[in-house]
């Protein structure tokens, strides 16, 4: 796999408001995702080291209970177990990178 369109894959609902398309490597998953305005993410942590990008749009994210607002352009590292969550102040699209591999988004990403 060399190079791929994006409007070639087939979106994925992740929850309410949050439509992911998936890029897996052996090491990494890349996480395009479209959010919806006034959508929320409720707290979760996970064992994935992650970077969040901010591509279009405005969202606060809170991380380990400090709430930190971002836009396009920036960048927020998530540590591996960190708890957090958030709210799509405006339309979204972030990219998200993951190291390891999402198992579980790999697996949404096979489902027909």
């Amino acid at each position: 796999m060399s190079k791929i369109k994006l409007s070639s894959i087939n979106p994925k609902p992740l929850i309410d408001g949050y439509l992911a398309r998936f890029i897996h490597t052996g090491n990494m998953t890349f996480s395009f995702v479209d959010v919806t305005a006034g959508k929320t993410l409720p707290e979760h942590s996970h064992i994935n080291e992650q970077v969040s990008i901010m591509l279009e749009g405005e969202f606060e994210l809170t991380l380990n209970g400090e709430p930190i607002r971002f836009g396009p352009g920036e960048v927020i590292v998530i540590p591996s177990n960190a708890k957090h969550s958030g709210l799509a102040v405006t339309d979204c699209k972030l990219l998200d990178v993951f190291y390891p591999v999402r198992e579980d988004y790999r697996a949404l990403s096979e489902k027909k």
